[in-house]
């Protein structure tokens, strides 16, 4: 029996070339002309499907879950509005390099530009947002049509992946009937037997992508070898890693700076801060550091940096990089310049494993090795400890001098292991950065930290939660839970639980670290906008219990709530004004310990080949 007309053939074919390339996911959006896509997923057995009722929720559902994965995650829409919605998560994914697949259904050629209804102009909508854009053909029922079909759908697949990873865009036109309505002769008898109509054995077209493993010059790896081995101040910066997170990257620069003696600034969104790595540590000699963003601007400069991943989180840090006048080697596999300042003097094209792995190889015997100095180390390490009794003694002050910062630090240093933690932007990812103790443990910490929006950080964090059976923590502020409040009806619809812990400071508090806080007006309406919102009925909505917690009785809270089951909210309420002056209180206690230690600040010897 052939299939009963031209839509859902090409519906069946596409999603079963995707599933032979090794789709395993998609989120659907409800909608009419998206039909033979939304049937042909619903009944593949072999591809998970999603239900989320709201786009812009359900694009950033794809995007947590294919975060968190590292695998393409694909993404389905009816035509019109609804793929505008989806733009958000499309830049978010294009600058994070997160691997979405977007199939937006879209009406005929003939309806375009004709005032038909629900029609817009979908030709390349996301512009450059995506790494490949393709407008599908509309169905034709012959073996040529077909095998365009699956060639570029399996094209399509393995774009989200290169180099960079990162969203792609296959527009989907169809003509009526969308459902699996029979209609005579639409499908010639035998279609389906030929290699067009039932494919290949796996792919039909397997791409075999290229990876930069090593640097095209190939003195470079000496190069780097030789200035870490000359340098007396050397560091590494590990900044927010891409996805997906590779483990020998890992071990590759760990192994590279425990050779060397070279300190890690380790960004809480890398595969470094935390982690099983940090209990092979040497007792009183940490290799890995997470409090820089306080002392960093008051220990002597580095000489030599060697970077990867990400711009790092801490702008503290990005000041400090911008100011050191030394040679910094930018490490990123697809040749993209990340680095913001524009103080980096040489641009490595390599994966960052491969690479480090072949420094090690260029070290000299380590007789003949300088190594770091053992001030610039001792005055790291001293500093680093000293940050961390201030912040301990500041969490002792909850109840006097209650701030975000110390939640943050209470989610990390009991966080279960493993498990995930999504941070939102603003606030809480900053406080996670400065408060977030290295911590032998695996947890794998995510933020949207591509574009850096509040939008969809609850569908984020519960796509992210989809895709593991680890214990799922987000950390939020109360306007990211506004803006996406609907992204919670995925915690009973995609089958997801969370603790979440909601930093309630009634408003936008990041703002009173702008100089507009000296101008009020425009200040508290314009800007701090409090909204005066009570959450309690999202708990009674979406079905799950919220409980309001004093900050200095968070930790026994949120440890009562990781092991409950379902989901629980914590709602922690804050004066944001107050925070931020205690957290500045706190980073004066810290700078004042490290000036003790008695060196000269900036100072810098220039670097070496």
């Amino acid at each position: 029996m052939t299939t009963p007309n031209r839509a859902t053939l090409w519906g069946r074919t596409l999603v079963d070339e995707l599933a032979a390339g090794g789709l395993e996911a998609v989120c659907l959006a409800p909608g009419s002309r998206s039909t033979p896509l939304t049937v042909a997923f619903a009944e593949h057995p072999e591809i998970e499907t999603y239900s989320l009722l709201d786009e812009r929720s359900a694009a950033f559902f794809a995007l947590g879950r294919a975060r968190r994965t590292g695998e393409p995650t694909a993404l389905v829409c009816t035509s019109g509005t609804a793929a505008a919605n989806f733009h958000p998560a499309v830049i978010e994914a294009s600058q994070a390099r997160v691997p979405l697949l977007v199939l937006t259904a879209d009406r005929p050629p003939e309806l375009r530009d004709s005032g038909a209804n629900q029609t817009v102009d979908q030709v390349k909508l996301y512009d450059d947002a995506v790494r490949w854009y393709a407008e599908l053909p509309v169905p034709e029922p012959d073996e040529r049509a077909l095998r365009s079909l699956r060639t570029t759908a399996a094209r399509a697949l393995t774009q989200t992946t290169g180099t960079p990873a990162g969203p792609v865009h296959l527009n989907c036109p169809f003509r009526k009937p969308l459902e699996p309505t029979r209609v005579p002769d639409a499908v010639p008898t035998g279609l389906e037997d030929t290699l067009a109509g039932r494919g290949r054995d796996g792919p039909f077209v397997r791409v075999s992508a290229g990876e930069t493993t090593s640097p095209a010059d190939s003195r470079t790896p000496e190069r780097i070898a030789r200035a870490l081995e000359n340098a007396a101040r050397p560091l590494i910066v590990a900044g927010p890693a891409d996805p997906p997170v590779r483990e020998p990257a890992t071990s590759a620069v760990l192994d590279l700076a425990t050779a060397v003696g070279v300190p890690i600034f380790a960004d809480p969104l890398s595969t470094l801060r935390f982690g099983s790595h940090l209990g092979a540590a040497v007792e009183g000699e940490p290799v890995v550091y997470g409090g820089y963003d306080t002392y960093v601007d008051a220990v002597p400069d580095p000489d030599v940096v060697v970077r990867f991943g990400a711009s790092p989180t801490s702008k503290s840090l990005q000041h400090a990089l911008r100011d050191a006048d030394c040679r910094q080697f930018l490490v990123d596999p697809a040749g993209e310049w990340r680095e913001a300042t524009f103080t980096a003097t040489d641009l490595v094209v390599s994966e960052p494993a491969p690479l480090f792995e072949a420094v090690s190889s260029e070290l000299e015997d380590e007789t003949t090795c300088a190594g770091a100095d053992s001030d610039w180390l001792e005055t790291l390490a001293a500093a680093e400890a000293r940050h961390w009794a201030v912040s301990t003694s500041g969490r002792a002050d909850l109840e006097s001098a209650p701030f975000e910062g110390a939640i943050l630090a209470t989610v990390f240093e009991n966080a279960p292991d493993p498990s995930t933690v999504f941070v939102s932007n603003s606030m809480p990812i900053r406080d996670a950065d400065r408060f977030g103790e290295p911590r032998d443990a695996n947890l794998t910490v995510l933020a949207n930290r591509g574009a850096s929006g509040i939008d969809g950080i609850v569908s984020t964090a519960l796509g992210a939660g989809s895709a593991t059976d680890d214990p799922l923590v987000l950390v939020t502020g109360d306007l990211a839970l506004y803006h996406d409040a609907n992204g919670l009806l995925a915690l009973e619809r995609c089958g997801v639980d969370a603790t979440i812990v909601l930093l309630d400071n009634d408003g936008g508090g990041i703002f009173h670290k702008l100089p507009i806080e000296s101008f009020d007006p425009p200040f508290t309406e314009q800007f701090r906008t409090p909204h005066g919102l009570e959450f309690d009925p999202l708990g009674e909505l979406y079905g799950f219990d919220v409980r309001h917690v004093d900050p200095a009785e968070f930790e026994d809270a949120y440890r009562e709530s990781l092991s409950m089951p379902g989901t629980q909210l914590l709602s922690v309420s804050f004066d944001a004004e107050a925070s931020h002056r205690q957290r500045d209180v706190l980073e004066e206690r810290v700078l004042e310990r490290v000036h003790d230690l008695g060196f000269e600040e900036g100072g810098n010897s220039g670097s070496s080949d």
